[in-house]
């Protein structure tokens, strides 16, 4: 008898519990006609380029698995490439600390007939830019202390060291994994004896030769990393680009109340310190606390009657947009995916 995984129903709830408590502590007691008449004011020429730089973020990400894959010797489109993207962004969004995100684009480029091996290091490279862009943002702002910035950031500076904290060290465990897998397989391999006898796994030699082979399967990233210094040069720049282009929805947000006073760089910068904050916490896309960092760091700049409007267009362009075609891309793929396998099976 097959058992049942109860797993992606658990997800589901834990999600929709998430997005029910964010929207009530973001719109507890507030008057809803009254967000609704601000939201009318917003002009809509801003939205639209806000919606374009959604889909330029995920083609940020698709341009940097292109060229590595490249680098690899790996034939494949770019449209191929977009797919991938946007599978790894719509379970990134649904699951803590974007945990979901690589193993699902590794099993979608594992039915494309591309091996771990390669997937595995380019992944890895995607991710690890990814997040030292946050990381050096994060640490450039606390040291420099710019005053413009700092003075929005004060009321949440717990959570932005926090944020930087958790960061540095997902960096930290990355590069470890990569440049020092042996010391990390021993780290693991005790830290598994350590919880199999707290709680006894059913099959442990199991359980912990697959952690370990997950291990072994970054030792190539390492190789990369020597080798092609100039490709994550590259793909650094291109990642920081990336970020910032998706932070540019902010701006677009409060030009599109008309709203002035304050340049592009410092509200782009801000924006940025909410995911240096957000990002690494165990919540589906930071969902709850990115809403109310934005409420708070952005009140004075927006103003009391329209930082919550200013919330909700910067929000949901960036993130639930995102999701809604991430989501939509990812349904799409399956049929891709199959129909490609299909006539490979049948040639």
């Amino acid at each position: 008898m097959q058992k049942t995984n109860f797993r992606p129903f658990l997800n589901a709830i834990f999600l929709l519990l998430i997005f029910g408590l964010t929207l009530w502590s973001v719109f507890g007691g507030e008057n809803l006609s009254q967000l609704l008449s601000c939201l009318q004011t917003a002009d809509p020429a801003y939205i639209i380029p806000g919606i374009i730089c959604v889909l330029l973020f995920v083609m940020g990400e698709s341009t940097v698995i292109y060229y590595l894959m490249n680098t690899q010797n790996i034939g494949i489109t770019f449209s191929r490439c977009c797919l991938y993207s946007f599978i790894g962004f719509f379970y990134s969004c649904i699951t803590p600390s974007a945990s979901g995100g690589q193993p699902m684009q590794i099993i979608a480029m594992r039915r494309d007939r591309i091996p771990v091996a390669v997937s595995t290091v380019v992944l890895g490279i995607v991710t690890i830019t990814y997040k030292l862009v946050l990381v050096l943002l994060g640490l450039v702002v606390i040291i420099l202390r710019p005053a413009q910035i700092m003075l929005y950031l004060d009321p949440v500076m717990p959570f932005i060291y926090l944020g930087v904290i958790l960061n540095v060290g997902c960096i930290l465990l990355l590069l470890m994994l990569v440049f020092y897998p042996d010391t990390i397989k021993h780290v693991t391999g005790w830290l598994f004896s350590i919880a199999n006898r707290i709680r006894p796994f059913k099959h442990p030699e199991k359980q912990n030769a697959r952690l370990q082979h997950m291990v072994d399967q970054y030792r190539g990233t390492a190789d990369f990393f020597r080798s092609n210094r100039h490709v994550i040069i590259h793909v650094f720049l291109i990642t920081l680009g990336q970020r910032f282009i998706l932070f540019f929805v902010t701006w677009l947000t409060y030009r599109a109340f008309s709203l002035s006073g304050q340049s592009a760089s410092v509200i782009i910068t801000l924006q940025g310190m909410i995911s240096v904050a957000a990002d690494m916490l165990p919540l589906p896309g930071g969902m709850g606390v990115s809403e109310n960092l934005f409420l708070t760091i952005f009140s004075p700049i927006f103003g009391e009657e329209l930082v919550l409007s200013g919330m909700v267009i910067s929000r949901g362009i960036s993130y639930y947009t995102q999701l809604l075609i991430s989501a939509v891309m990812t349904f799409v793929s399956t049929f891709i995916i199959r129909e490609k396998n299909n006539v490979t099976q049948n040639a």
